[in-house]
């Protein structure tokens, strides 16, 4: 008589204590982030140089944008877990130590450079490595809720970090901050090496991608170099049939979306009249928005469709981005703040699902290293270019130039049949 297994049902991510423990170790690192570009700014402006502080602010994205793609080749290379823990364990000695050094002395703007130089390279290791972990502790059908998940973790990072560095600091300047951020990332280790991750599945054959072990193992006897892994991983990523028009989508949704909501919002709130206060009104109405599309996302697990739902909700969103200019009062500009990080929100989380999803996990780090690229470093870029193009056409322009790019990453999204058929798993 031949006994079959029954496969045990799958645990929920939010019930799921490997996944609540990557949980807990990112959120303390987001909210350590929060609170050590807080003390940054701070410890900056003490220098009295106002261009020293814009120096120092811009300097952690310069290594963010040179080292990130390697730091995809190193999370595939040794595990994204080890790279995890390696690179919160250095973001803890590298601000206590800032802070033991503030301590003794006064900040000067070259040490401040030096540190946010250090704090960038490590974070183009961090931020690869941690995008691989899910599909290495929890099964695909989970997937989508721990994006929703880690949206919820990032929003209530962004709320409660602030003011808890700048409380800090009111309290016991940039060395109590630095101090605070430091033992966050402390925190987080033992949480990361508490996880128990997933042993690696079989490669998936996707066009250039091989399938079998003993071929796997002549492709890594013929590309022993970091180069070689990071070519191959960037042509896995143009044949894959998903991965190359999800990177398009990121690359174009995210360009039109982040200057508006960043230097864009300033500039509109200076012209208004809105005020600081005013401009809070608005980022809370997004951050409320999207923090409410993660949590359908956590709750629900799955949406039908997830493709084209996704392609859809950048257009919606790229509308109302284009709508936030023409608005003339705080309310209804923070309302419709809210309906774009809603359906932002909702478009990032399912393309963060799908990534997760179709990606060879041997692939993953290098394939959230190009995604990841675009966002930290990339775009930042094009702030320069964002209030250049204000100052020379207004805030109602750039809008609609912005709206219109954001909307160019879903309309081109549409155009490829596997995207608007992509599916997550049951």
């Amino acid at each position: 008589m031949t006994v079959t297994a029954v496969e045990a049902p799958e645990r929920p991510a939010h019930r799921d204590p490997n996944v609540l423990r990557w949980l807990g170790a990112y959120t303390a690192s987001m909210v350590g982030d929060s609170i050590y570009f807080m003390a940054l700014a701070w410890a900056a402006a003490r220098t009295g140089s106002a261009s020293g502080t814009g120096l120092v602010l811009a300097a952690g994205s310069i290594p963010r944008a040179l080292l990130m793609l390697g730091g995809g080749v190193l999370a595939d290379r040794l595990g994204p877990r080890r790279v995890v823990i390696g690179s919160d364990a250095a973001r803890a000695v590298l601000v206590l130590g800032l802070a033991a050094v503030l301590v003794l002395t006064a900040p000067t703007v070259g040490v401040l450079v030096a540190v946010a130089l250090l704090f960038g390279a490590v974070d183009a290791l961090f931020l690869p490595a941690v995008g691989a972990l899910p599909p290495r502790i929890s099964p695909p059908g989970q997937l989508a809720r721990i994006q929703g998940l880690r949206g919820l973790a990032a929003r209530g990072a962004s709320i409660v970090g602030a003011p808890l560095g700048g409380v800090a600091v009111a309290t016991g300047g940039p060395v109590l901050a630095f101090a605070t951020a430091g033992a966050l990332f402390a925190l987080s280790l033992p949480l990361l090496l508490g996880l128990r991750i997933r042993p690696l599945p079989a490669p998936v054959k996707h066009g250039a991608t091989v399938a079998g072990d003993a071929e796997e193992r002549t492709l890594a006897e013929e590309r022993p170099t970091a180069r070689r892994d990071l070519v191959d991983g960037l042509r896995y990523i143009r044949r894959h049939p998903l991965l190359g028009p999800l990177m398009i989508v990121i690359g174009l949704s995210e360009l039109g979306f982040v200057g508006p909501l960043n230097l864009g919002l300033i500039l509109l709130s200076e012209q208004r009249g809105w005020g600081a206060a005013g401009m809070g009104w608005i980022v809370a109405g997004f951050a409320s928005g999207a923090a409410g599309a993660a949590l359908l996302i956590a709750v629900r697990g799955r949406v039908p469709r997830a493709g084209l739902v996704m392609c859809l909700t950048v257009l919606v969103g790229a509308t109302g981005i284009a709508a936030v200019a023409q608005i003339p009062s705080v309310p209804l500009a923070a309302a419709t703040a809210a309906v774009v990080g809603l359906f932002i929100g909702l478009a990032g989380a399912l393309c963060g699902a799908l990534v997760q999803t179709v990606a060879d996990p041997a692939y993953l780090g290098r394939v959230t290293s190009v995604s990841t690229l675009f966002t930290y470093a990339l775009i930042p870029l094009s702030y320069p270019v964002t209030g250049a193009a204000i100052a020379l056409w207004g805030t109602g322009p750039v809008y609609a130039v912005s709206a219109a790019v954001c909307a160019a990453g879903g309309a081109v999204g549409l155009t490829f049949t596997a995207l608007r058929r992509a599916e997550l798993p049951r």
